[in-house]
């Protein structure tokens, strides 16, 4: 029988993640009403309810497939609430509930307080709001200065006003990871496949996005070496770093003599390019060059790329690099007969194995899910590995496609919406429920022990 505090303790749970769900289809909802409205479109007619829903979702997950071609179909207005959306699907609703109940001042209660917690990535449950508005400081300064060092190329090229609105609308997709651009006809950054500036800028910016924002702040903070930053961290920026490092490596070799891609290139301009794609591909959904290009081999390794994703607590998807990490550590482990996951002179719990072991496995069975059905309902129209990349773009809110969304039947595009949704809130709300969880659902029973081979 489970006693009363453990039936709260899974009320809580639940509580905690209706919110986080209801949160964010709440936002996409209303992103739909507003962008189906006649205003948001540049033609002044609605583009309808099921485009309007998919593009809202695609913002509010920061996922960046689109089923319009932004640049051309929204007017300013349309414009606007896109990146609204994409802020607050980014930084994530509820630093911008936090932020309304503190402008009211209204106290945050402890089940709040958990959930705050949780999606923020912080141990402590004490001054929450003031953490908050630090965040949300920070993310300004990062998408200002991004904006300002865009402008330099945007202003010369747009004009004036045109030009400060295209350098602060990048900016915020970028640290967002959303991927979102307004140049037209799809085209993405193709045309500045040769600038460093505009590339090494949005760069610069879903890096900072896709750490998280404890990582940043820890960093920022740390007066004493590198080994003296949290495990967390440490895991978070190596594994980073890595992933860039064998990203960039894997494109360079691999496309600098393909001629649908890098060949005809200079030198630096091909590292240029194959550093931008190993940024992007993670997460964040922008391409220097057309990515329907890419070799076989070369859209696998980008889908095994997206299904890792940015780190927990940042503005991107995927499985997290800490979940790779981990299962990583604990390959190493069980190679060298170890009984225990152990990094730095520290102990992996086994609760967090078996998190990162349950988030890949939910992942995985999503993600193969939905690439048979948008495999079955398109036919022989598109070859597998291309549908595999559309399906691990959605699923690690990623937002490039090789196919071209557009191009998908309406029934494809309608089973890549859960995605999207699943991919941004799904390991999330199980982070929460595996925290919530811990210590206060226990089974009654132990059962006798039994061995299955494995391998």
């Amino acid at each position: 029988m489970i006693s009363p505090a453990k039936q709260n303790g899974k009320a809580n749970f639940q509580h905690a993640e209706s919110i986080l769900t209801g949160g964010f289809l709440a936002v996409i909802l209303l992103g739909t009403v507003l962008l189906a409205l006649p205003i948001s479109s540049a033609s002044g007619r609605s583009i309808g309810l099921f485009k309007s829903l998919f593009t809202s979702t695609s913002a509010v997950c920061v996922t960046g497939l689109v089923a319009v071609d932004t640049g051309t179909t929204f007017s300013w207005a349309g414009q606007i609430i896109l990146l609204m959306l994409i802020q607050v699907g980014g930084l994530g609703f509820m630093v911008f509930a936090t932020m309304l109940m503190v402008m009211l001042g209204r106290k945050i209660s402890l089940k709040g307080r958990m959930l705050i917690r949780e999606s923020m990535n912080t141990a402590s449950l004490s001054d929450l709001g003031s953490l908050t508005k630090l965040y949300l400081l920070l993310s300004v300064a990062i998408e200002l200065i991004g904006a300002v060092l865009l402008s330099l190329r945007f202003v010369p090229l747009f004009g004036w006003k045109h030009g400060i609105w295209m350098a602060l609308f990048h900016s915020v997709s970028a640290f967002c990871n959303a991927g979102f651009d307004l140049f037209g006809s799809y085209a993405s950054l193709t045309a500045f496949s040769g600038d460093p500036l505009v590339l090494l800028t949005v760069a610069a910016l879903v890096i900072l996005g896709g750490l998280g924002f404890s990582v940043i702040l820890e960093a920022f903070r740390n007066r004493q070496g590198f080994r003296n930053l949290s495990l967390h961290t440490r895991i978070v920026l190596m594994t980073t770093l890595g992933l860039l490092l064998a990203g960039t490596l894997f494109f360079w070799l691999a496309e600098r003599t393909h001629t649908e891609t890098l060949a005809g290139r200079g030198e630096g301009d091909k590292i240029l390019n194959a550093f931008f794609q190993s940024v992007t591909l993670r997460t964040a959904g922008f391409n220097s060059f057309d990515l329907s290009g890419l070799r076989d081999g070369s859209k696998l390794f980008s889908s095994l790329l997206m299904m890792i994703g940015a780190s927990p607590a940042s503005t991107g998807g995927g499985i997290k690099t800490t979940t790779i990490a981990t299962l990583t550590l604990l390959m190493l482990s069980v190679i060298r007969g170890e009984s225990e996951v152990n990094v730095a002179r520290r102990r992996l719990s086994d609760d967090i194995v078996r998190r990162a072991l349950a988030v890949t496995g939910l992942f995985m069975i999503v993600l193969l899910t939905g690439t048979l059905m948008i495999s079955f309902i398109e036919g022989e129209r598109f070859p597998l590995e291309d549908v595999l990349f559309e399906a691990s773009s959605a699923m690690g809110t990623v937002g490039v496609s090789a196919i071209g969304t557009p191009n998908l039947s309406a029934a494809s595009q309608a089973v890549l919406l859960p995605m999207m949704f699943l991919g941004r809130v799904g390991p999330l709300t199980l982070a929460v429920a595996m925290a919530k969880r811990q210590g206060n659902i226990k089974s009654s029973a132990r059962y006798p022990e039994e061995r299955i081979m494995i391998g």
